[in-house]
């Protein structure tokens, strides 16, 4: 069994992998006559490339719990996805399991893999060719916004894990 640390998530931790969208220290300003604040381009979308197109989709992530075996990796070679929860409870989060981009096999990804938990009302942008695990909601059902690619070309690249790699409670890493 191979263990994988989680990582505290920020965006500093997450910035190899793509972009954290919360609103702590995010860039702000007031609309609509002062009614409303607009957090202003918390990610951007990167899915053009051979004609795709960005699309919108809702995901419903079936609930698991910790510990959680790692089975499959995916990666999005001609286009970055993001999760944005939707009506997230008090305590709501999520596994986010990723690797930097590298070839598809198993060794690569496995020596690169990284764990951290998203509290439920923060949004993850995986960068285009960034290997990462299917969405993983804990403890309970959850719905996600998607944004991702639409269009011509093989955007989906999957590898079966062979060793067991597990991410636990007891394998927090400190900031």
């Amino acid at each position: 069994m191979i263990a994988i640390p989680l990582h505290p998530l920020t965006r500093e931790n997450f910035a190899p992998f793509g972009e954290l969208l919360t609103l702590d220290d995010a860039e702000h300003f007031p609309i609509n006559s002062g009614t409303t604040e607009r957090y202003h381009a918390l990610s951007k979308v990167d899915v053009t490339d051979q004609g795709g197109q960005p699309i919108i989709s809702l995901f419903r992530g079936q609930a698991f719990h910790l510990p959680f075996q790692l089975r499959v990796m995916e990666r999005h070679p001609l286009g970055s996805q993001t999760f944005i929860p939707v009506n997230a409870q008090p305590g709501s989060r999520y596994l986010v399991v990723v690797a930097a981009p590298c070839p598809a096999n198993e060794p690569a990804i496995g020596a690169g893999m990284r764990a951290f938990i998203a509290r439920g009302f923060e949004g993850v942008t995986y960068g285009k060719g960034v290997w990462h695990h299917p969405l993983i909601s804990l403890d309970r059902d959850a719905d996600f916004i998607v944004v991702d690619r639409q269009g011509s070309g093989n955007n989906c690249d999957e590898i079966t894990l062979g060793a067991q790699y597990v991410v636990s409670s007891q394998t927090m890493e400190m900031a």
